[in-house]
C-alpha cells in the first residue's frame, strides 16, 4: 500500500509524540528515593552517594531524594541540578498544607492538584505561592541543607 506525503508526515509525527511520551512516562516511573537525614548544626545532611545507583554494574545518578527526619514537619525533596548544585524543597503545599508527592522533574499535590517545578515555582495551581526552598552546599561529600535561612 502507499502511502501519500500528508499521511505519512502524519503519522510520522504521531510517532515522534508517542515516543517522548513515553520515554517521559518511564523517567516518572523510577521509585522515589527516601533517606533519614542526620542533624547537623544549621540543618539536615545526606550523602551525595544516594543519588547514585547501579545497574549491571554501571553507575547512574538519580534526579531526585526525599530526606526526611523525626524533627521535620515535612520531608524535603532534594533535586540534583549538577555535581554542585542541588534544590531543596519543603515538601508542603502552599494551597492547603497537604504533603507533596514526587513525579520525575517535579512535585504535585494529590489533594487538589498543584504542581511545582524542580526550583519550588508553582506551573498549575490552584496553589498561587511557590515553595519554600533552602540553601544547600556540599561539604566533605555531604549535601547540607540549611533549615536555619527561609
Amino acid at each position: 500500500m502507499r502511502m501519500n506525503r500528508r499521511e505519512f508526515i502524519s503519522n510520522t509525527c504521531l510517532a515522534c509524540a508517542s515516543g517522548g511520551a513515553v520515554s517521559a512516562l518511564l523517567a516518572s516511573c523510577q521509585s522515589t528515593h527516601y533517606v533519614a537525614g542526620m542533624l547537623e548544626t544549621s540543618g539536615v545532611s545526606v550523602p551525595v552517594s544516594e543519588f547514585e545507583y547501579y545497574k549491571k554494574e554501571k553507575k547512574f545518578m538519580r534526579e531526585v531524594i526525599v530526606v526526611h527526619h523525626d524533627k521535620l514537619e515535612f520531608p524535603i525533596c532534594l533535586f540534583r541540578i549538577s555535581d554542585v548544585e542541588y534544590s531543596a524543597l519543603w515538601m508542603k503545599c502552599t494551597h492547603q498544607g497537604s504533603e507533596l508527592n514526587t513525579a520525575g522533574d517535579h512535585l504535585y499535590c494529590s489533594s487538589h492538584g498543584s504542581e511545582f517545578d524542580r526550583k519550588g515555582n508553582v506551573t498549575h495551581g490552584p496553589a498561587e505561592k511557590n515553595l519554600r526552598s533552602f540553601s544547600t552546599s556540599v561539604q566533605n561529600q555531604k549535601i547540607v541543607i540549611d533549615l536555619t535561612k527561609a
